[in-house]
């Protein structure tokens, strides 16, 4: 164990603060401020602060666990690992290679995600491989890419939001979600710049707004077709941008006239007149940007509904100039840097696409294997849960709790259950990897070294502050060898830095082309931002500085220039009605983080959040007869939660919200609904309908 302080980084959300660790003498970890990481100059939030605590063995998992005569039960790794290869390898050899599934997560480190998908591809050859990244910010990749030629959640870094005029936040909570991120918007306020909030809910971060709209979940579509109306009405189009930078105007125009206000404010709730002062707001500064988050992308629509954002910020000339654009606020640790490199279901390394036969070739001569031997493209995460038991037989799970952060939940579950064979990667024993025929307890955060990419696209090293209690292995370690009992000797390096230089090569010319960044610039320039691209060999120059702004000269398409993409409002998949009436919409506390697996084993963060609840307003209580704190049963057509009631007034009559952090009777996600967007593959977690019922105590 090291004596002295390691700077590095929260295992939590996108942002990634820096922080540093230092082991005390008792065997614990102390977190100090670290001033000198720009994200969040020191501040970090009560999840930050209290990260440590997961790192004991009081709630940690120390052994592998194998599933005897029904319960898991201590074993040897090489018991556990051989279990692992005989349930995979049985699978494969009885019903194919695509009956083998892997599930990954966002909060894998790059060289764990790229490993991840390697393996699934060349040692068990299947296409069955996605990542619960895919619940967090896929409607805003696949708008990106339409509109950009390029995903990357914030194309400028977040200094520079206290320096534009004026920033719409739709459907985030950073107050709660990402803390110390909301200085960003404190100092544009004090600059002089306003803040617009979009949200069913007054949250804390709407009371920081200029201005407040509560749109009727579901409806943020609708909302900024009606704002792009107003923009033309008003003469406020940027005309010249338009026709320099841009092509496939004169159709998005034509589908936002179809949206006149009184439309709009019949379908939002939001009125004519909160609509003209949201126009007026976001266009008088020379700068603007609109960020946005899982409230409009986790829908069956979200990437028509970021696309309707972008075709704004494109009309107003607020795209590809300084201090100004559109840019996504990733929720995952590495949701960003998860999907570049391989473990989504239809892409390879360097954020290449599996079906274009020049990435094939490129990650191929890379891997060492020939191009024709990888898979094709395979299902995306809910769809791949959804055949667990069926066509996929066995699964091998890293980093992720479906049972409790899928939609639909307790169908998931059950799918779950199904399975011939489950084995999980996990550091403490998630309700998922309670139902596993073998779990393996693998390292944490501040237990190894690896990179990676946070919400700006910002390339970081979380660097090894404590050596690991003994009987605990990296998934690095696993994949190699797991890989290894299946037949493929080499090309599974354990060293993340080993793997690293690997995944540089092989994202070489990629559209996230991480070529130029080594470790060693990792820790003197306190990350590099992609695409950041090796130097020519026949150059002169030094290393390429990497990109922190993108877009300011041209567009990643082929011509330079942005797509307007014409889109229209469409009704959410599951509309209210008599049996029905309410709408459920669902997110985060400030004190619990996405499925509650490590964050619930925290005191501090329980005392603060202990359980799940309903808010709803005071209006819809009296109609219940339910009081504050009375117990709530939610019903949708997929199941029952039941939790205590909190009434408000921050929230509309019409709309009930429920954090999603918890199991059991209060699992938000047994109601949500996995109606899927057509593009991005999205669950509409975001709105459903539901029905109330008291419950007697």
């Amino acid at each position: 164990m090291q004596n002295s302080a390691t700077p590095t980084h929260c295992p939590y959300c996108a942002l990634q603060c820096g922080m540093n660790l230092t082991p005390a003498p008792d065997g614990t970890v102390e977190v100090t401020e670290r001033a000198d990481f720009p994200v969040n100059r020191g501040a970090l939030c009560g999840k930050g602060r209290t990260a440590p605590a997961v790192l004991s063995s009081r709630v940690r998992l120390t052994s592998p666990l194998v599933r005897s005569e029904g319960k898991l039960v201590p074993a040897s790794w090489d018991e556990a690992l051989d279990r692992i290869a005989e349930g995979l390898s049985r699978t494969r050899t009885e019903h194919g290679p695509d009956a083998c599934g892997v599930f990954g997560g966002g909060g894998l480190t790059n060289e764990k995600a790229y490993t991840l998908g390697k393996f699934a591809r060349v040692v068990l050859g299947t296409s069955q491989i996605d990542y619960n990244g895919r619940f967090c910010m896929s409607s805003a990749a696949a708008a990106g890419m339409k509109a950009f030629g390029l995903d990357r959640g914030l194309p400028f870094p977040l200094e520079d939001i206290p320096k534009t005029g004026c920033v719409i936040l739709v459907g985030s909570n950073l107050a709660e979600t990402m803390p110390p991120a909301l200085r960003f918007f404190s100092e544009l306020r004090e600059n002089g710049g306003t803040l617009i909030v979009i949200d069913p809910r007054r949250t804390k971060t709407a009371e920081q707004a200029d201005l407040h709209l509560a749109p009727r979940p579901g409806t943020d579509l609708a909302l900024a077709l009606g704002l792009l109306h107003l923009v033309v009405a008003e003469g406020r189009v940027d005309e010249e941008y338009v026709r320099e930078r841009t092509v496939g105007w004169e159709e998005a125009r034509a589908a936002a006239m179809a949206h006149w206000p009184e439309y709009v404010e019949r379908i939002t709730g939001v009125d004519v007149p909160q609509l003209r002062e949201a126009v007026r707001m976001f266009c008088e500064p020379e700068a603007a940007m609109v960020l946005t988050a899982r409230g409009p992308e986790q829908q069956s629509k979200g990437t028509d509904t970021v696309g309707a954002w972008i075709n704004l910020c494109l009309a107003t000339g607020r795209a590809g100039r300084p201090l100004s654009g559109y840019g996504c606020l990733t929720g995952q640790g590495n949701g960003q840097g998860g999907r570049e490199h391989g473990q989504k279901a239809d892409q390879l390394p360097g954020y290449r696409k599996l079906t274009d036969p020049a990435a094939r070739q490129h990650v191929a001569e890379v891997w060492g294997v020939d191009p024709d031997s990888l898979p094709g493209p395979g299902r995306s995460a809910y769809e791949l849960l959804d055949a667990l038991g069926t066509d996929i037989r066995a699964l091998l799970l890293m980093a992720s709790n479906p049972v409790v952060s899928a939609p639909r939940a307790a169908h998931i579950e059950e799918r779950i259950k199904s399975l011939d064979f489950l084995a999980v990667c996990d550091v403490v024993l998630s309700e998922t990897a309670a139902l596993a025929d073998v779990v393996l307890p693998v390292t944490q955060w501040a237990e190894e070294t690896g990179t990676t990419t946070n919400l700006e696209g910002r390339v970081l090293l979380r660097r090894q502050a404590i050596t690991p209690p003994d009987g605990i292995r990296s998934d690095l370690d696993v994949m190699h060898e797991l890989a290894d009992r299946l037949g493929v000797e080499k090309g599974f390096p354990t060293d993340p830095e080993e793997v690293f230089e690997e995944l540089r090569r092989a994202s070489a010319g990629g559209p996230a082309d991480y070529s130029g960044i080594t470790y060693r610039r990792l820790i003197e320039e306190n990350g590099v931002f992609w695409p950041c691209p090796t130097p020519a060999e026949s150059s002169d120059a030094g290393d390429h500085p990497g990109t922190p702004r993108l877009f300011l000269d041209r567009f990643a398409t082929d011509d330079g220039r942005a797509r307007f993409v014409p889109v229209s409002h469409r009704a959410i998949a599951e509309e209210p009605d008599d049996e029905y009436p309410v709408l459920l919409t669902t997110g985060r506390v400030v004190a619990q983080y996405q499925s509650g697996a490590q964050t619930r084993r925290v005191d501090e963060l329980n005392a603060a959040a202990p359980g799940p609840f309903v808010e709803l307003h005071p209006r819809l209580a009296e109609r219940l007869g339910a009081k504050e704190g009375d117990r709530l049963a939610v019903v949708s057509r997929r199941g029952r939660a039941v939790a205590p009631a909190r009434i408000t007034t921050t929230i509309r009559p019409d709309t009930v919200f429920m954090p999603f952090h918890w199991p059991g009777e209060g699992r938000a996600n047994t109601l949500t609904n996995p109606a899927l967007d057509p593009t991005s593959r999205m669950p509409e977690f975001k709105a459903c309908a539901v029905r109330l019922e008291t419950v007697k105590p």
